[in-house]
């Protein structure tokens, strides 16, 4: 439920920000505007502003996608707690994703950054630690599947070239700071998650 609820109210706010100009510059993430007046509350507001309809799908899609299976696990391991640290989880993901663009850019004052992409990354990651060996399809191969420690690497290695390759739109530094964060954030406040990630990864390498 908590994932339809964060999903509802990214939708709300991102769709009227399309056509509001001031309201999205208002709320997006401005490294330089954050370090120069000290508004803070960015490093949250940003991840509910999307660029356009596309953006916020695939956004969107990923965490409906993950989310509730992700949320799930916190639940069977942790019990009714488990949902609390599943909302630590997305919040944490979307402000520590953007912590290596806030050093970065905190001296531009052109760079502008936005979208959940960070914190999806984190739930996927996360989704990823519990369950590395289930099998996963992506929209353009629908009928080429492999085990989700197989994207996730792949995507990983993705990201870490483009970030180094620069010269895009797309704030890959966030992508990649956002799954490492779901990776420490599940092993750490779930520890019985690491034994079984390495007995489902002992299994796939027996094949």
């Amino acid at each position: 439920m908590i994932t339809i609820i964060i999903i509802v109210l990214t939708c709300l706010v991102s769709i009227p920000a399309f056509s509001n100009r001031d309201f999205f510059y208002r709320f997006d993430f401005a490294p330089y505007t954050v370090n120069e007046r000290k508004e803070y509350y960015r490093f949250l507001t940003h991840a509910f502003l999307h660029g356009d309809w596309t953006h916020l799908f695939f956004n969107m899609f990923v965490l409906y996608t993950f989310g509730r299976a992700a949320q799930g696990y916190f639940e069977v391991y942790l019990g009714n707690i488990g949902l609390l640290y599943f909302v630590l989880l997305y919040l944490g993901g979307i402000i520590f994703a953007v912590l290596p663009t806030f050093n970065k850019h905190k001296n531009n004052p052109s760079y502008h950054s936005i979208g959940a992409s960070g914190a999806v990354s984190a739930v996927l990651f996360s989704y990823i630690i519990f369950s590395p060996s289930s099998e996963l399809t992506l929209l353009i191969f629908p009928f080429f599947g492999l085990p989700s420690i197989v994207w996730g690497i792949a995507y990983l290695a993705y990201e870490h070239y483009q970030s180094r390759k620069g010269n895009t739109n797309i704030n890959h530094d966030a992508h990649l700071t956002g799954a490492l964060y779901g990776i420490v954030f599940t092993l750490i406040t779930v520890p019985k998650s690491l034994s079984s990630f390495i007995d489902q990864i002992t299994y796939l390498l027996k094949f």
